[in-house]
């Protein structure tokens, strides 16, 4: 499933722009650009490290990844949604990498947990109807389980800056 947005306001909850999960591999509502936190810079090309707060922002909106204390609409958890303008939001925009390792790798798995609410991004079996018919539940749950993995399918990836690349391959003799 792909993290997917596109601005539709969630009737219900927050009445924010809806954030979903879609199985189509071709899907131009699924772009996220990986940004820094709330107020902070993130340089093109600077790896992202495991435990590092990031903000993603949703490419065809400029809308972040965002979360609060409102109830998602069908299964109870919390509430998923896209907010801000122009990329720019609050502090409830920000979300931790989780992963194994040093860095974010390419090829590998994550997990976000949201900054201020502890919860995991998550998707289960919960769909939509109207207007977004098929379409997953994206939603924030307080355990981590196998629903909150995360992995890049496609993209722009941007080579390793040269600080990063001197820092992985120096050996002192």
């Amino acid at each position: 499933v792909r993290l997917h947005s596109h601005d539709v306001r969630y009737g219900s909850g927050s009445g924010q722009q809806s954030v979903t999960g879609v199985s189509a591999a071709d899907d131009g509502n699924s772009y996220w650009r990986v940004r820094g936190r709330t107020a902070a810079v993130c340089e093109r090309g600077t790896p992202v490290r495991c435990g590092q707060a990031i903000r993603l922002t949703h490419l065809g909106t400029g809308r972040n990844l965002h979360s609060h204390r409102f109830a998602s609409p069908l299964s109870g958890n919390q509430e998923v949604s896209a907010f801000g303008e122009a990329g720019e939001g609050d502090y409830l925009d920000d979300w931790t990498v989780v992963c194994s390792g040093t860095y974010w790798a390419r090829d590998g798995e994550v997990r976000f947990q949201h900054t201020s609410t502890d919860v995991f991004l998550s998707v289960t079996g919960e769909q939509y109807g109207r207007p977004i018919h098929g379409q997953k539940e994206v939603h924030g749950m307080a355990a981590s389980s196998q629903n909150n993995y995360w992995k890049v399918m496609e993209g722009i990836f941007v080579q390793p800056s040269e600080v990063f690349k001197a820092e992985q391959y120096h050996a002192e003799l």
